[in-house]
This record gives C-alpha cells, sequence and structure tokens, in this order.
C-alpha cells in the first residue's frame, strides 16, 4: 500500500504541488556554535479549531520513546498578519494555538548536541538532522505534502544530502510527514561520491576528515557491499526518486550508530581527525543496507503504521533485525573485505553471548523482541537485571540465521537462507505487503517443507532451544570447541581499582559468584587468600586453581565484613575457527555457503 501511494504521488508530483496545501518549513543556523537551530512551520488553510503542533517521541528504526520535546525553546505562534497567538500546554510534547484565522507560523529554538541515527546535531562542522528529533508537526494535516528550505551556511561551505526531493536551490518536498519525518539530512562541507546501478543512483555523502583518494576507495568498498546484497536478494527496490544515499558523518563529534530509513541511511562514527578512513563502519554500512529490503519493505505488521506518538512493539525484530546482523558480516566476506578465516574467528562472539547467558530462560525470540522499547537506546536511571534476563534481539537473531541456514543446506535440494530471503522480498517486500511471525513460517513450510518449519518455529522462535551448532558448523569445516578448557572461572567478571573488587554487572545467574550470594553491592577485598591489592586481574589469582575447587572470598557489605566459600566453574568462553584438516565435502559445502 505505501509503494502504491508514493507511487502516486511521485507520478504526480507537479499536479499535487499546484492542488494541495503545502506545509512550509524553514531552518537557519546562525547560532550552530552553540548548537542551536531556528526552525519555523507555516500552516495555512487550517480548519477553524484549535491547531495541536506536537514533537514527536519516537523515530523511524528506534523502537523505544524518545523525548524531543526536552530540547525545544523561545515558542511563539502569529497568524497572517503577524499577530501572535495564544499557546497553551495539554501535555509536555504538544503546543495547542487557539484564536487563528487559518493560518499558523510556528516557531522555535531547537538545543541538538547528539550525532548519532536518532537525533541531531548542530555545530560548525555540520547540521546533522534527524527529521522527528528537530521538527513540529501538526496533528490532522498529516497527510499535505512538505516544502522545507534550509539556509545553508555557505560561509562554511555546506552542502544539504537527503533523500527529499530536490525542488530548488537548498527546497527540497517530501509526499507526506511520515516520508518527510523518515528522510534525515547532513549538511555539512562533505565529500560525494555516486554510482548507477540498474538505472538507479547509489549516493554517499562522506562527512569527514579525509583525501579524494581515500573516499574513492572507501566508496568502492561500500559499493562491493551494494553489490554483494543485490546478489543476495536478486534485485534493487524501486526508489521513490531513484536514488539512495548513505548519509557517513565520522567526526569525533559524533556518535557511532546506524539506522535505516527508506531510501538513504545515517552511518555516524566518533573517528579521530587524523585516523585514516579504512574501513570505518563498513559492518554499520552493511547492515543498514539490507535493511533496504529486509524492514523498509519485507515489514513487520507490527511496525505499520509507525507511531510518532507511542512506541511500535514488534515480536518479529529477531527477523527484521537478527537476520539482517546474519548477513552484515557474511556480506562484507563475500564483497572481499574480510576473509574466511576472518569471519569464521569472528562467529563465537554471538553464539557465546546467545548459548552461555541465562536470558533464554525468561524469553524466547519473539518475547525478547518484544523488550526493544526497553533497550533500544531506551533511558532509565534505576538498576535493571538485563545482563540476565535480555538477549539482544540482533544477536539472538543473527545466530538462529546461522543456524537456518546451515540446517537449509544440509537438507536436499540446494536450500539455502538466501534463496528463502528471496522468497520473502518476492512475497512480502517487493509487493510491500506487511508480515507476522506465522506468515514467516508459512513462507519457510513452502520453501523447506511445513515439517521442517513447524520444528524450527516451535523449537527456537516460539521457545528457546537451540540448534546444535558445534555439529552444524563441523559439516561446514569450522569447529566450535572451549575456548580455555580448564580454565577456572567465578563466573562474572571483577574490576580491581584501587585494591578493591566490585562486579562488572549483576551476578550471572549459575555463575559461583551468583550462587554464593555476592552482588553488585560488595567490595571484594580478597580471593583464595590473596588480597586483590597486590594483583592487576583475578585470573592472576585463578590460574593456580581448576574447577570444582573451593576458594574463599572476602568481601565487605556495607560496612560488615564478610567470607563465602565458593566452587569454582570451567569456562564456558567458546571459540570458532575453520578447520584446516577439513574433508574435501566440508570445504566445499563452506566455500559454497560463504561465496555464495
Amino acid at each position: 500500500m505505501r509503494k502504491v501511494l508514493f507511487t502516486l504521488a511521485f507520478s504526480l508530483l507537479t499536479l499535487s504541488l499546484l492542488a494541495q496545501t503545502t506545509t512550509q518549513y524553514e531552518i537557519s543556523f546562525e547560532n550552530a556554535v552553540h548548537h542551536e537551530a531556528e526552525i519555523s512551520v507555516t500552516y495555512t488553510n487550517l480548519e477553524d479549531k484549535i491547531l495541536e503542533v506536537r514533537m514527536s517521541r519516537t523515530s523511524p528504526g528506534r523502537y523505544a520513546l524518545h523525548e524531543f520535546a526536552k530540547n525545544v525553546y523561545g515558542v511563539k505562534a502569529t497568524d497572517s498578519k503577524g499577530n501572535e497567538l495564544e499557546i497553551t500546554r495539554p501535555n509536555p510534547h504538544q503546543w495547542n494555538i487557539s484564536g487563528h484565522d487559518g493560518t499558523v507560523k510556528f516557531e522555535y529554538t531547537l538545543f541538538a548536541n547528539r550525532g548519532d541515527g536518532t537525533y541531531s546535531q548542530v555545530d560548525e562542522t555540520h547540521a546533522h538532522l534527524n527529521m522527528p528529533a528537530t521538527f513540529a508537526w501538526a496533528r490532522d494535516y498529516e497527510h499535505r505534502p512538505i516544502e522545507i528550505t534550509f539556509d545553508v551556511r555557505e560561509d562554511l561551505n555546506w552542502k544539504v544530502a537527503t533523500q527529499l526531493k530536490p525542488l530548488e536551490g537548498a527546497t527540497f518536498y517530501a509526499p507526506d510527514l511520515y516520508y518527510f519525518l523518515d528522510s534525515p539530512v547532513e549538511i555539512a562541507d562533505f565529500h560525494e561520491r555516486q554510482e548507477a546501478i540498474d538505472g538507479q543512483l547509489i549516493k554517499m555523502a562522506l562527512h569527514t576528515p579525509a583525501t579524494d583518494e581515500e573516499a574513492d576507495e572507501y566508496f568502492g568498498k561500500v559499493m562491493a557491499i551494494v553489490n554483494a546484497q543485490v546478489n543476495l536478494f536478486g534485485e534493487l527496490p524501486e526508489f521513490d526518486y531513484g536514488e539512495y544515499v548513505f548519509l557517513s558523518c565520522y567526526m569525533p563529534n559524533a556518535s557511532g550508530d546506524g539506522m535505516e530509513h527508506r531510501n538513504s541511511t545515517i552511518v555516524t562514527n566518533s573517528k579521530p581527525l587524523d585516523r585514516p578512513l579504512g574501513n570505518t563502519s563498513l559492518g554499520t554500512v552493511s547492515h543498514e543496507f539490507i535493511h533496504v529490503w529486509n524492514v523498509e519493505r519485507i515489514r513487520p505488521a507490527s511496525l505499520e503504521p509507525f507511531d510518532f506518538e507511542e512506541a511500535n512493539m514488534s515480536g518479529e525484530l529477531w527477523f527484521a533485525e537478527g537476520f539482517t546482523s546474519y548477513y552484515d558480516d557474511l556480506i562484507l566476506h563475500r564483497a572481499g573485505i574480510n576473509t574466511a578465516e576472518e569471519y569464521a574467528a569472528a562467529l563465537d562472539g554471538g553464539l557465546n553471548y546467545v548459548i552461555n547467558r541465562p536470558g533464554r530462560e525468561f524469553f524466547s525470540p519473539v518475547e525478547m523482541s518484544y523488550q526493544a522499547p526497553f533497550v533500544d537506546a531506551a533511558t532509565s536511571v534505576d538498576p535493571q537485571n538485563k545482563t540476565n534476563t535480555f538477549i539482544s534481539y540482533y544477536t539472538y537473531g543473527s545466530v538462529l540465521g546461522l543456524g537456518l541456514d546451515l540446517s537449509l543446506r544440509k537438507m536436499d535440494g540446494n536450500k539455502n537462507l538466501d534463496d528463502f530471503m528471496k522468497l520473502m522480498w518476492r512475497k512480502f517486500g517487493k509487493k510491500e505487503v506487511p508480515y507476522t511471525n506465522r506468515d514467516i513460517q508459512a513462507t519457510l513450510a513452502e520453501y523447506a517443507g511445513a515439517d521442517f518449519a513447524e520444528a524450527f518455529f516451535e523449537n527456537y522462535i516460539f521457545d528457546s532451544q537451540l540448534p546444535d551448532y558445534q555439529s552444524l558448523l563441523a559439516d561446514f569445516g569450522i569447529t566450535l570447541v572451549k575456548a580455555n578448557p580448564g580454565k577456572a572461572v567465578l563466573g562474572t567478571d571483577i574490576e580491581i581499582e584501587d585494591g578493591i573488587g566490585k562486579l562488572e554487572s549483576n551476578a550471572i545467574i549459575g555463575s559461583p559468584i551468583y550462587k554464593a550470594g555476592i552482588n553488585t553491592d560488595d567490595e571484594i577485598s580478597s580471593i583464595a587468600g590473596t588480597a586483590l591489592s597486590e594483583v592487576e586481574s583475578v585470573d592472576d589469582i585463578l590460574s593456580g586453581y581448576k574447577p570444582g575447587d573451593e576458594i574463599e572470598v572476602r568481601f565487605t557489605r556495607w560496612g560488615q565484613e564478610k567470607s563465602v566459600n565458593v566452587t569454582l566453574a570451567e569456562d564456558s568462553t567458546l571459540k570458532t575457527e575453520l578447520n584446516s584438516k577439513a574433508n574435501r565435502k566440508a570445504k566445499e559445502k563452506r566455500n559454497a555457503w560463504l561465496k555464495n
């Protein structure tokens, strides 16, 4: 449905501009040195009722609430004659404007100093704008087309990069509010590169200190990623204006992040000015471009329509984000950016996290996805127990994607996850039909058989069991073994500072420290009779012990000295690596998987 609406809007653009009332935005940056932007939005042909102007509380690609109104001040509203209008505040996010004559010009100052995929940042290096964090909007007028004019700082050689449609000069167009709020903007003195694929443009606006040669080399790697992903899905989507833009901001004042949008992505990195560009954030570039298919168009029904006032809760993020995460590193290998050895060695990070953390005792992948509003850059001041109860749907889904891919490749008929993703693209993405978890299961049943699909979903998606990764990987010439067999551990990391040990997280359920009743408030003074003031790490002490040994831990809790006996466990950390002794069949299967 979204595709139909966009196609209609684009094909009748000129007529629309003439026939429809357009909302007009303007933004300027005179006080950029102090992180301020001056913004106005003008509404005309308003109904004779109170105008409700709001700041969003969510941002496309994020799943938690963000109170953007907190950075808005200096608000005023005037009518068509410049008369100041009465403003009331029914809630922290809204301004009600009454007494207007059908026209309202709403003006405010925005403070913006976080450059990432959600917030905005204004300074003399750039204006980095995520639209929900920047622009107020009015209820009941979301359907209206939007024109926005950026008053760029010519003294700073600023240019504008965005997925918005250019009109004239620094004025751009969006067909409606949704598209506008989904269209981030980078305004800076940036490098520009572009390349055509099948009649569409892939563009990059790269804001970072770099030579032309560095920028060329980097864009070459970006395009290698793009081409590998086009091969994965079989084709590019039809971009709404025939182009896609990477908004890449790698500056010390930025924060590391990435965020997908319909025809663009923001990728940020706090790269020091003097560090070579190299492969900066290419993993994030890979992840976000996969979202062109998986999330933006192969889209969970739970995210439709996206709510800018409340958080959407989705049970499909294990697939939408997790399977995307499975492919981001794999694509780097297929694009020639990392080696097979590097890819195989990196698999153990996700496997360790998912296999060894206790969170699966509490939530399945679907239920982990429901946790997104509490964890996706969400903020809170009260302590949480996520160490024990949460496993990121990004990593959980990535590990499940690995398990599904290898399981399919063991079946007859040359099955693989790539072809299943192509099927999801044809059934849901290309037609832009939102899906549910049961739709994924039904599509897997169509592809690999009902029995296989039911077993996979009942065991691994709606329940918290895991495939046998050691056996699966062995069939493809990769070993999964204990990284430190025989190593004795306490099971929860301890940081030593000034001779006092503190748990780095809540005690992990089932660990020796947890069973001993030691918690984050405790100050550990000695382990196995050795004062922590005498060592740099706990490993220095435990290296002389083996799993099953009992040792004494002495600590202070609220001023009272205590001691407890702890039985050491074996380190459960796993490692993966290419098996150089794998047989020919395993190597052939591995090559087919990694290169596809």
